[in-house]
């Protein structure tokens, strides 16, 4: 009987010299880390919800993917981008390092645009003298904020300098956002929110099967 286990096809006469098993196990684990750490750094990386400054666009416990090519890609250890589709847009829901700690990521959605005047009265606001629309915005608290106390409900007029946007969250009394810290360089920027691809209800100790697979807008 013909012993066709373990056989390869070689040139008779040489020999064929075969990878170590740990070798191939090393070789194959550096591939999948290097295309990770391409795809994070390049294409979408996922981020977690830690707060309620958003709601009810996000939830606490919500896991979203973030596009990170859409504004372009952030080469390591510099502020450089590259391969630009667009620039943020009013009304885009995007992540960006925090101003007072880069450390932190926040996520918050943009209401002012390079040049823009945003100003805020009695929890209105306003850009260019207009009135920004935005159907995701809510509030819960009643009394208003006088603004020599505090800028949640009456600020500015302010100036959007160039190169910077202006951030607000959607639960707009619970959000610490360019009200109080100022704006947000272009290069601190990570990426535009995409999709919830998974949602946990911590308090109720359940998934909110409803919440993932949904585009955020």
């Amino acid at each position: 009987m013909e012993d066709t286990t373990n056989t390869v096809d070689e040139p008779a006469g040489i020999p064929v010299k075969k990878k170590h098993i740990v070798r191939e196990y090393a070789e194959s684990i550096i591939v999948a880390v290097l295309l990770a750490l391409v795809i994070r750094t390049f294409i979408v990386q996922a981020f977690k919800i830690p707060s309620g400054s958003m709601e009810d666009t996000l939830l606490v416990g919500d896991h979203l993917l973030v596009t990170k090519f859409l504004y372009g890609s952030k080469i390591p250890f510099t502020d450089t981008k590259i391969l630009k589709i667009r620039d943020p847009q009013r009304g885009d829901v995007v992540v960006f390092e925090y101003p007072e700690d880069p450390s932190k990521d926040f996520i918050k959605r943009v209401v002012g645009l390079p040049g823009d005047v945003v100003e805020g009265k009695e929890k209105k606001v306003f850009v260019n003298g207009k009135p920004f629309e935005n159907p995701h915005e809510i509030h819960k608290e009643q009394d208003i904020i006088p603004k020599a106390q505090n800028p949640r409900d009456t600020f500015g007029p302010v100036t959007v300098p160039a190169d910077s946007y202006f951030m607000m969250g959607d639960n707009r009394d619970r959000s610490y956002d360019s009200r109080f810290w100022g704006f947000v360089k272009s290069s601190k920027i990570k990426g535009k929110a995409l999709i919830k691809y998974w949602s946990w209800d911590n308090e109720k100790f359940r998934v909110r099967f409803k919440n993932i697979g949904r585009l955020i807008d």
